[in-house]
Formats: structure tokens, C-alpha cells, sequence
């Protein structure tokens, strides 16, 4: 079967519009501080609070795609999130908005219920295409989500953006449930035969480790630098509102556009190859970030180097494991997303932890070691080939 182009693209979009939840609170950091009267690396625990529970409710949430009608449960999931967002724009205290972020994480799944089915529905020859066009609208979502956030906090506060975001889901409940195909899956066990095989998989499949690891690594570097950038461009010598802090999102965005063509890589064979290239990329733009305290060109260049990298690294990982059973996507998605942002959490907080008593040369110094240890990884799964 071939999915339509519009409906690809479609696909697309509702992945950037969803997983954008996760990251529209990262600019707006100073802003919930000032409200709250809390430090800021304390408002920054919301960030690794809603990658932690995108964790949670990947793990629990997804493999219910291999059992359940995914359309409805992509629908109702987008339903849950608008609510939790909700939640977010009318919290009274700061506890209640950590709650807020941990709901918002866990019903912020949808893109990986949408991935599974995207794979499903395309042919063999079409997969590593639709993967890298759904994937573009994943990373364009992620990375337009803080540019989109920071215009709003300026114009309408931080609660603002949560109320913007909360309809945005509403509607597109409303438009999947019209729009998408239905997809019935193929798992016939018990929903605890279900949860048992996650850990099967774990276990039989080297390659589903292996991209875990790397993915893991690459997103708990990414965690890094956008919760830390935040806190090195509101203070001097930049000294940047929530607006123009958001505007860097849109330079990581030019990575989002070689998706494609690393899905289209990813289908001649050559995924893992490329892998290699996404490491050094990775690793590169944390040395340009060690020189670029006070630089906004080296930002920038570190910014391109960054996404190009993830995404490099993402697309071909995601095309080799939907390689593998083809009945258990969804749950082959769980173990490879739940532990890669789970990577993120800890990256997350791990920056935070580096920004607080090393400033940004321990952020930085500190991503360039994880990005070897992934080096070191890939290298020694290579030689086991």
C-alpha cells in the first residue's frame, strides 16, 4: 500500500503540532520564574518533568498500538493532551504546573502512534520516505515550537502560549478522527503478553539496542544545549527576551529538511553508515559551543551542526528498527523512543546540573563526553558485525 502525498504531509503536521507541547514551555522559562518568584534553573525543572513523562507514556501508551484501533487511540490521546494543557495555562502555583508538565509529556505521544502507522500503511520501497517526511514535521515542530513560544510569552504571557496550544489539540482531535484511516493492528496476546514482549525484544534484538544507546546519548545532548541556551542568552553579554531566544529555533529548523533524504538513504540500505556521520556532527557542535559563550555566529553554526546531526542519527535509526518485525512496530517505537527521551530528561537535567556550578564550558565539555561515549558504541558494534 502507498499512502498520498497529502496524507503524508498531513501526518506530518499533526506530529509538529503535538510533539511541539514538550517544548513550548523551554523560552518561557524566565518568564514562569518571575511569576512563580523562583529561581530559574529551578522553573527549568518543567522541561525534564514533560520529557519525562513523554518517557512514561511512551512506555505505557504506545504498545497499546499493536493491540488497539490506532486511529481512535491517536485521537483521544491528542484529546487528553489539550486537556493537560489546560491544566498548564490555569495552574496557581508551581507544583500544580510541574504536574501540568508531567501529563503534557505523557498525552504529548501522539507522534509515536502516528510513525508506527505511517510505516504500516507504506510500502517497503516507500517507508524510509514517509519516515523522513513525518520526521521533518516532528523536528520542525520541535524546533518552531520555542521560536512560536517566545513571540507568545512577550505578547500574551506564558499562559498564553498553553491556551493557544490546548486549541490547537482540540481541533486536531476533531480533524484525525475525520481524516485519518482506520489501522487495526495484528498482537492477539493479553495486554500483559503485550508489556512482556517489550522486554523480549530488549533482549533478541541487537540492533533495536543499539539504536536505543545511540539515540539515548544523542537526545540526552540535545536535552542539553536547548534547556542550558535559554539561561546563557537571557544573561550578559546577550541579555535576550523570550521572543528573540525563540528565534534561534528557526535555525535548527534547516536540519528538519534532511529528513527526506536521510529516509531516502535509509532505503537504499545505507542507514547505519550515515549514523557514523551524525555522531562527529554532534560532537563537532558542542566544540563550536565551548567557543561561542559570547558569539552568535558560533551559536548559529553549532545550532545547524546540532539538528543535522540528531537528525541524521534519528531517521536512520527509526528506519532500521521498523526493518526489523513488522508487527511489532509500536512496540519496537516504545523501547527506541521511551529510552531516547527518557535521554533527554536526563540530558536535561544533566545540563542544568553543569550550567549551575560549571557554567556553559561544563555544558559543553559535558555533551562532548557523551557524544564519545555513543562514538564508542557505534565503533564497537561495528566490530561484532
Amino acid at each position: 500500500m502507498n499512502l498520498s502525498k497529502s496524507k503524508v504531509l498531513f501526518m506530518a503536521a499533526a506530529t509538529g503540532l503535538v510533539v511541539a507541547n514538550l517544548y513550548y514551555c523551554q523560552p518561557l522559562i524566565v518568564l514562569i520564574a518571575n511569576e512563580f518568584q523562583i529561581d530559574e534553573a529551578k522553573a527549568g525543572t518543567i522541561t525534564y518533568l514533560t520529557q519525562a513523562g513523554y518517557a512514561l507514556g511512551l512506555f505505557f501508551m504506545v504498545p497499546l498500538g499493536d493491540k488497539l484501533e490506532r486511529k481512535k487511540q491517536i485521537s483521544i490521546t491528542t484529546l487528553c493532551a489539550s486537556i493537560a494543557l489546560v491544566i498548564a495555562a490555569v495552574s496557581q502555583n508551581f507544583l500544580m504546573l510541574q504536574l501540568a508538565s508531567l501529563l503534557i509529556g505523557i498525552a504529548s505521544i501522539v507522534p509515536q502512534l502516528i510513525l508506527p502507522m505511517a510505516a504500516s500503511l507504506s510500502s517497503v520501497e516507500q517507508r524510509g520516505r514517509v519516515i523522513g517526511t513525518v520526521m521533518s514535521g516532528l523536528l520542525i515542530g520541535i524546533l518552531v515550537s520555542r521560536t512560536v513560544s517566545g513571540f507568545v510569552g512577550i505578547w500574551l504571557g506564558w499562559r498564553g502560549m498553553f491556551w493557544i496550544a490546548a486549541v490547537v489539540c482540540f481541533l486536531l482531535a476533531l480533524i484525525i478522527q475525520k481524516s485519518f484511516p482506520i489501522n487495526s493492528a495484528q498482537f492477539k496476546g493479553t495486554y500483559k503478553q503485550l508489556y512482556r514482549s517489550l522486554f523480549v525484544l530488549i533482549k533478541e534484538q541487537p540492533v533495536l539496542r543499539e539504536a536505543t544507546w545511540l539515540n539515548s546519548l544523542s537526545f540526552a545532548q540535545f536535552g542539553a544545549f536547548w534547556t542550558t541556551m535559554v539561561l546563557l542568552l537571557s544573561q550578559e553579554p546577550f541579555e535576550y527576551n523570550s521572543a528573540t531566544i525563540g528565534l534561534f529555533g528557526l535555525v535548527g529548523a534547516c536540519g528538519a529538511f534532511a529528513a527526506p533524504l536521510v529516509g531516502k538513504l535509509g532505503d537504499r540500505g545505507d542507514s547505519r553508515k550515515i549514523i557514523g556521520l551524525g555522531l562527529l556532527m554532534m560532537i563537532a557542535s558542542f566544540v563550536v559551543f565551548y567557543f561561542s559563550s559570547t558569539s552568535v555566529v558560533g551559536l548559529i553554526i553549532g545550532i545547524i551542526l546540532i539538528d543535522l546531526g540528531l537528525q541524521t542519527i534519528h531517521v536512520s535509526n527509526q528506519t532500521r528498527i521498523y526493518a526489523l518485525l513488522p508487527e511489532a512496530r509500536n512496540r519496537l517505537n516504545t523501547v527506541f523512543m521511551a529510552f531516547s527521551f527518557l535521554g533527554t530528561a536526563v540530558g536535561s537535567a544533566f545540563g542544568l546540573y553543569l550550567w549551575k556550578y560549571f557554567g556553559w564550558d561544563g555544558v559543553s565539555l559535558g555533551a562532548i563526553f557523551l557524544g564519545f561515549i555513543a562514538l564508542g558504541i557505534y565503533i564497537k558494534s561495528a566490530k561484532k558485525k
